[in-house]
């Protein structure tokens, strides 16, 4: 047995191989150390044959799915080895081999992931001057695919990486050259880069697998021909599923998307951390950022949606106002936003759910899930089909009521089904002859016994007649000696005892195979149903995941509508005139801390000619830091459909914000305070332009006074004069308020 661990073991490097052995998982050498150090498991021992015994620790398999998910979450990757036949029908060793390897980028189990979390697997590909990376979130079927030229790869990809934040990276040894991007990975992302064989990014074979996977004719149909370097990209990425998933075919439901970075507003990791879009830098976590101020939403691929709206911006004007025009129609509408929370508290999360359905791994439990949510739909569409607005009617649109696989389920799954599938107890009664027979003589049996007796007692005349069972004849009946002598010739003897007869007939015979054998049979058929059923409703995937992103879309719009009419935000103003005008505004995060006490606001004015910059002074702790964050929060929430806390707002469409607030070291990276300085400011000289919206907040003072103002002036003049981006500048050298303007 353990030469058959060591040859599988030696096919998965690198891989925590969990190796079946009857009701457990065992793990053993330095597999063993790891996972009784991370799952606080005993560490035992195994005579191996080696001269010593071979560190060893289990888990039972019907628990597995835990230990599985807290050793994936360290980062490790897990390859499930299953016994391939049933040890009780082989007397020669079992077979075994690899099932599926679970690894951090490619989890589907709930257990395992954040609700309210995308989870990323990302692959790089370097080749001809060009970067390509996709993003892949297996769990939701989503596919997000970009490029950009090999000459400034290294911050543009860095900014993607802090907005995508995988779990896993993949990348050709090109990408070694990129060293910034490994350092980011490293130290922000707490990922190693993973390099593979260049063969797994070959442009021909990720053609054929996208085009096989996707079921298209032409990679153009996918809009993924401009760039063979984001084809690369993806092909490795299905290739890596496909390896992990032991399968030929990717089933999982895919949603390719390929996006430009200048189509979203670019926010680099610096303006996301002092921003606190997603997390609070108090609290390490979604507290007090935000995200946590404006998600009200009611379900999982809402609040999904929600992050991933605030982590990319938009900056296309007629995107903006038609998802403002759908959460004004619900902000004015008490009645229809309110039905419409009501009813999405009953929506599950149907688009992860699909992805287990389409791998074959969702439960019973789960399809009776997803026949919960397709319960709520007639009701939810019946509520939308009076709204006005375009995003609102194309959410409208895009819900499918799903009736055929809404009665599937109710047909073919009982109500409450146990959690696994292979203990029979799924199938609902009428939806398959066969099982409803076998069920009927496992569970009338006794009553089928009961109609023998009496059928035979009125047929022979015998009153003494009794149809018993034991373990070692089977099904028999018994005649007391008084009355032998009418038994029927069809009638076979068993045996004799003191007082009385046993015989059987072919009937009990037959009885008796299908009773003893039923459990079994109908266990195994039950699952073959399933299986179909489950396949059934995985064949429907597309039209799943449309209503599933509808959904999505709904409530997050309900969500920003329930905010800005809670909290008394306006509709801004978006343009692109370059005027940026902000009357009583207020920072969302400070005035929900607040709870009872007033946020004093402020007014903000900048454009693109005369008032391109202004400069804020005062003491500390007078709120310059609080003013100028608040400003940015506001042109953010405006330009991702959100009302905005103010009076009023005018926001022209801004392609960036960039911040340079706050002091601090990076230990990771080495560099000391004033270093981390300079690199932001250079990145932000760099990369802000016209339309851009740049947070200064004490620039210089990483430095000695003089050596602090010359660094602030110059800065200040090359953004006004040579860039001419709107500025928010916070200061205490008060000799450059002379150049505010």
């Amino acid at each position: 047995m353990m030469a058959q661990y060591f040859e599988i073991k030696s096919q998965y490097p690198g891989t925590i191989l969990f190796f079946r052995l009857g009701d457990f998982y065992e793990m053993f050498f330095d597999d063993a150390k790891i996972a009784s150090n991370v799952l606080d498991l005993v560490l035992t021992g195994k005579d191996c044959g080696q001269g010593e015994r071979a560190p060893m620790c289990g888990v039972p398999f019907h628990s597995a799915d835990n230990y599985i998910a807290k050793l994936v979450s360290y980062g490790y990757k897990v390859a499930i080895c299953e016994q391939l036949e049933d040890p009780a029908l082989t007397k020669k060793l079992v077979k075994r081999d690899v099932v599926r390897i679970i690894t951090p980028g490619t989890v589907i189990e709930n257990n395992i992931l954040d609700d309210g979390v995308n989870n990323y697997l990302c692959a790089i590909c370097s080749r001809d001057n060009e970067v390509g990376v996709c993003f892949a979130d297996v769990s939701t079927g989503e596919f997000h695919i970009t490029s950009m030229p090999l000459s400034d790869a290294e911050e543009k990809l860095n900014n993607q990486l802090s907005t995508y934040s995988p779990k896993e990276i993949l990348a050709n040894r090109s990408v070694e050259l990129l060293d910034g991007v490994i350092k980011f990975a490293k130290s922000r992302l707490d990922v190693d880069i993973q390099y593979i064989e260049d063969e797994n990014f070959d442009f021909d074979n990720s053609t054929n697998l996208i085009l096989q996977t996707m079921n298209k004719d032409e990679i153009d149909s996918l809009g993924l021909g401009r760039s063979k370097a984001g084809v690369c990209a993806l092909g490795a990425v299905i290739l890596y599923l496909r390896e992990n998933r032991k399968t030929d075919e990717l089933e999982t439901p895919s949603q390719v998307e390929y996006y430009e970075e200048s189509e979203f507003m670019n926010l680099d990791i610096s303006a996301r951390r002092n921003l606190e879009l997603t997390r609070s830098m108090m609290t390490g976590d979604k507290r007090h950022s935000l995200l946590w101020v404006i998600d009200n939403t009611k379900t999982a691929m809402g609040k999904r949606t929600l992050r991933s709206w605030l982590e990319r911006p938009l900056v296309n004007v007629s995107q903006i106002t038609k998802r403002q025009n759908a959460v004004a129609e619900l902000v004015d509408d008490n009645m229809l936003r309110d039905d419409i929370k009501e009813l999405l508290t009953g929506i599950n999360d149907i688009e992860r759910l699909m992805s287990r359905i389409a791998y074959g791994t969702a439960n019973a439990k789960e399809l009776r899930s997803l026949y919960a949510t397709l319960d709520n739909l007639p009701s939810l569409k019946e509520r939308l089909s009076g709204t006005s607005s375009a995003l609102l009617r194309s959410v409208y649109s895009g819900i499918d009521e799903l009736r055929d696989v809404h009665d599937l389920i109710d047909r073919a799954i009982v109500k409450e089904p146990p959690f696994s599938v292979r203990e029979g107890g799924l199938i609902a009664e009428g939806y398959n002859e066969e099982v409803d027979s076998l069920n009927d003589i496992l569970h009338h049996g006794s009553s089928v016994l009961g109609s023998i007796e009496a059928r035979e007692k009125e047929a022979t005349g015998i009153p003494k007649l009794k149809v018993a069972y034991n373990k070692v004849f089977g099904y028999f009946i018994e005649v007391t000696n008084a009355y032998k002598d009418m038994v029927p010739d069809t009638y076979i003897r068993k045996q004799t005892l003191t007082n009385c007869e046993r015989y059987i007939t072919q009937e009990l015979k037959e009885l008796e195979g299908k009773v003893l054998g039923a459990k079994d049979r109908c266990v195994a058929l039950e699952y073959e149903v399933f299986c179909e059923v489950r396949s059934q409703i995985g064949a429907q995937v597309e039209r799943i995941q449309r209503t599933a992103k509808a959904l999505a879309v709904l409530d997050v719009l309900t969500s920003l509508a329930q905010i800005a009419y809670k909290n008394n935000y306006c509709c801004p103003q978006i343009t692109t005139d370059g005027t940026l005008e902000i009357k009583d505004g207020r920072h969302p995060v400070v005035e929900a801390l607040l709870e009872d006490a007033p946020f004093v606001p402020n007014d903000t004015f900048l454009d693109c000619k005369d008032n391109k910059c202004s400069i804020i002074t005062g003491p500390n702790m007078a709120g310059k830091s609080t003013y100028m964050r608040q400003t940015a929060l506001i042109v953010l929430m405006a330009q991702i459909g959100s009302f905005v806390p103010a009076k009023s707002a005018r926001v022209s469409v801004c392609d960036a914000i960039f911040t340079r607030v706050g002091a601090s070291d990076d230990l990771a990276t080495g560099q000391s305070t004033f270093m981390v300085e300079m690199n932001e400011v250079s990145s932000i000289l760099k990369n802000a332009t016209d339309k851009s919206l740049i947070i200064l907040d004490e620039i210089g003072r990483g430095t000695s006074t003089f050596d602090g103002m010359s660094i602030a002036r110059a800065v200040l003049e090359y953004v006004v004069k040579k860039i001419g981006a709107k500025t928010l500048f916070a200061t205490h050298y008060h000799e450059l308020t002379a150049m505010e303007g």
